[in-house]
This record gives structure tokens, C-alpha cells and sequence, in this order.
């Protein structure tokens, strides 16, 4: 079974799914900044286009470009800024 999300008046949006590797979401951010909160260990691979991220316990904003990945603990918030369109695929651990 699939859940839509949308987040942030429309900009961003995803599908959650569930397979035998686990649960995911992929998802698509418009430009611009966002603020999320984790529940779960996170694990995010940008898919395509370019995020930057200023994750928990760092001061610089950190670029990661198509094929990068990064992880966010559980429990903490991260920033995100979107060059253009980025797309995305999130696993929670």
C-alpha cells in the first residue's frame, strides 16, 4: 500500500511505500529552504538535481549533488535547501 505526503504548501511531496528491504520514501522538492523533524534513523540519497544540508551537530551547509547520500540520526531536525527540482529516496532504519 502507498501513503502520498505533501509538505510545505505543495513544494515538496512524496510516496511512502513498504518492501521486503525495508521503508522508504521517494519524493520530489520544488527550489527552496525546508525544516524536517526524524523519528526514525534516516538515510537520503539524492536521486536527482542537488541538495544542500546543514545536519545535526554541523555549522556548514554541506552540497550533495546527484547519487550523494547522507544519513540523519532519529530524533533531531535538518535543513535542506533544493537547487531547482531535486528528487529523492528516503530508507528509515
Amino acid at each position: 500500500m502507498f501513503k502520498t505526503n505533501e509538505y510545505f504548501e505543495g513544494k515538496v511531496k512524496s510516496v511512502a511505500y513498504k518492501n521486503e528491504s525495508g521503508n522508504y520514501t521517494i519524493g520530489v522538492m520544488d527550489d527552496g529552504a525546508y525544516e524536517f523533524g526524524t523519528s526514525s534513523n534516516e538515510e537520503m540519497t539524492v536521486v536527482n538535481g542537488t541538495l544542500e544540508a546543514l545536519l545535526p551537530g554541523e555549522s556548514e551547509w554541506k552540497v550533495y549533488p546527484a547519487g550523494s547520500i547522507f544519513q540523519v540520526p532519529a530524533n533531531v531536525k535538518f535543513k535542506v535547501r533544493a537547487k531547482g527540482v531535486t528528487s529523492y529516496l528516503c530508507r528509515y532504519y
